[in-house]
């Protein structure tokens, strides 16, 4: 293995950053591309395990693996060159985007160029569904897990975070004992991190409590929250953070959230950014672009702050993390549990983009999501045809694809 300066590390992130779009598939492909296959940087082994270290964590796993991989290569400058160059490029765009939306939402010729980006999501987020089925449900006690977390989500409206955390239980309780290797010894030095992240994190929002007490205490909060249940990607928990953003806080509509997760995609960066498009649009509407800049600040730092917190606290364990056959376990079953929850995610999706009215119908405990036949959009029907033939048959490029379908949604739109 080579080892690079810092300036040639930092250039190869900063790569990584600009390229990384495609969700974090395509961004973990990368990373291995550059970092493992034409770089030897890092090895296999190195990579495999901090992929699965990763996996385990709440949050976006890709801009925590490039922070891991940072931090090996340069310790804790190099871990946070990496992770901020990773999430700031995208970020730097999404904000733009968000600015343009605050003030061209509503005008037809943006919800025309929409009704294409919203069909190609539905089929971007089924795509999400089938690659994540086929590496989590190798058996059949999956395939239950998966089905129970679906129904829990989808017609019991059971919390996402209450899901994740009995089937991680389950998976702990049921899997063989950890060998007896004893972990590194290293209490000082990680209880010090701990500590010194964790006031990274909280006390700005501390602050916000005490001195603002309003929109971007309140963002800050919600944000901090979801951060720790973000177990299993963006599109594990969009519905959750959708229904508490629209239904909670009322600080965006579904249709609102539908269009920032479209923005979202094409950008570079982890998928997550849409939440920095839900920050921004919420304090804008209390005070303006001014306030909305600051929403969408407070955002990212509740988001991803707690991710150099993850990291940098566990990174000296990983190689032992990596062999307990009970994390593992938990990794499993929560990761089964995350398709039941994405496939309810693409049926909701799919139900508000096909269906201009979405109704709730109610059978004694159970509640469903009950769509009025006759609001079909057939437009946006064909829209997501022509993205799921071009995405999942002929492999294209999903800038391409959101190209393409943005612009006939524009030209069938108007």
């Amino acid at each position: 293995m080579s080892h690079p300066s810092f300036a040639e590390a930092t250039r190869v992130f900063a790569r990584i950053g600009i390229l990384s779009f495609g969700g974090p598939a395509a961004q973990i492909a990368l990373m291995h591309r550059e970092l493992v296959e034409e770089r030897p940087w890092l090895s296999e082994r190195d990579y495999l395990n901090a992929l699965s270290f990763c996996m385990l964590l709440p949050g976006p796993e890709a801009m925590q693996l490039a922070t891991y991989m940072g931090w090996k290569l340069h310790g804790l400058r190099g871990g946070l060159m990496a992770g901020l160059l990773f999430v700031l490029p995208g970020a730097a765009v999404v904000l733009g985007l968000a600015i343009a939306y605050g003030a061209l939402g509503d005008v037809p010729l943006m919800q025309a160029l929409f009704l294409g980006i919203k069909a190609a999501v539905v089929i971007i987020v089924i795509e999400a569904l089938l690659k994540v089925s086929r590496r989590a449900l190798k058996r059949r006690t999956h395939w239950v897990i998966a089905a129970l977390a679906f129904f829990g989500i989808f017609a019991l409206q059971l919390p996402f975070p209450l899901i994740i955390a009995a089937a991680g239980l389950w998976g702990l309780l049921v899997s063989k004992g950890d060998p007896g290797t004893p972990p590194p010894r290293e209490p000082a030095r990680t209880i010090s991190t701990v500590l010194t992240w964790l006031a990274i994190w909280l006390l700005p929002l501390a602050a916000l409590w005490l001195i603002e007490g309003g929109i971007l205490a309140q963002i800050g909060w919600f944000f901090a929250k979801l951060a720790m249940v973000t177990f299993g990607g963006a599109y594990a928990v969009l519905a959750y953070m959708t229904q508490a953003v629209v239904l909670e806080h009322g600080w965006l509509s579904t249709a609102e959230m539908m269009d920032g997760l479209g923005l979202a995609e094409t950008t570079p960066g982890p998928l997550i950014l849409v939440t920095e498009f839900v920050g921004y649009l919420a304090a804008l509407r209390e005070g303006g672009v001014a306030l909305g800049i600051a929403g969408a600040i407070v955002t990212l730092w509740m988001t991803f702050a707690p991710c150099f917190l993850w990291i940098f606290a566990g990174a000296p364990y990983l190689d032992w993390i990596a062999t307990r056959p009970r994390l593992t376990g938990a990794l499993s079953a929560i990761t089964a549990a995350v398709v039941g929850v994405i496939l309810n995610l693409s049926l909701w999706f799919a139900a508000h983009v096909f269906f201009a009215e979405v109704g709730i119908a109610s059978l004694g405990p159970l509640t469903l999501i009950s769509p009025v036949l006759g609001s079909l959009d057939l437009r946006a029907v064909g829209l997501a045809l022509l993205a799921g033939w071009l995405i999942l048959r002929r492999h294209w490029s999903l800038p391409a694809v959101l190209a393409v379908v943005a612009v006939l949604g524009l030209a069938i739109g108007r």
